[in-house]
């Protein structure tokens, strides 16, 4: 179950649509408003573009659109979360970011076949939270592309 969580279950939740997800926090460098994105020709529709944040280009990828969900207007509480994987730095736009968490690795199950729109080969894992179901993302599957 690695990418789920951290060695000691911390995990950054946030929100799309009614749903919630969940990132370990130790792959998250940021948490930033919503700011201006230039458009990059020729990528998918989810690559909204990219910023830069403190010097660094970074891309852009609308979780949503990712997803297959519609897309939303930008809200006060939408926001970009920077994660890193492989060395990369990549902004992921979401409704909101909600709580950071912590979940012992006993408490994660294996994603049922199907979890609303989304693609079962993007989660890791779900769990309850306070009778909240949060789903686990496999960062690397959802980056994918970004990476290639």
């Amino acid at each position: 179950m690695e990418n789920n969580v951290t060695k000691d279950g911390k995990v950054i939740v946030f929100q799309l649509k009614n749903e919630e997800f969940a990132i370990a926090v130790d792959k998250v460098g940021a948490i930033e408003k919503m700011q201006t994105i230039t458009r990059v020709p020729q990528t998918p529709q989810f690559v909204k573009g990219v910023i830069n944040l403190r010097g660094v280009v970074t891309p852009i990828i609308d979780l949503r659109l990712r997803f297959g969900m519609e897309e939303m207007e930008v809200t006060e509480s939408t926001r970009i979360i920077i994660v890193t994987s492989r060395d990369m730095e990549v902004g992921l736009i979401v409704d909101a970011a909600n709580d950071i968490i912590d979940i012992p690795e006993e408490m994660i199950e294996q994603p049922p076949a199907a979890i609303g729109a989304i693609d079962v080969d993007y989660i890791n894992g779900v769990t309850k939270f306070n009778d909240r179901l949060v789903v686990l993302l496999d960062l690397q599957k959802v980056l994918q592309i970004v990476e290639h």
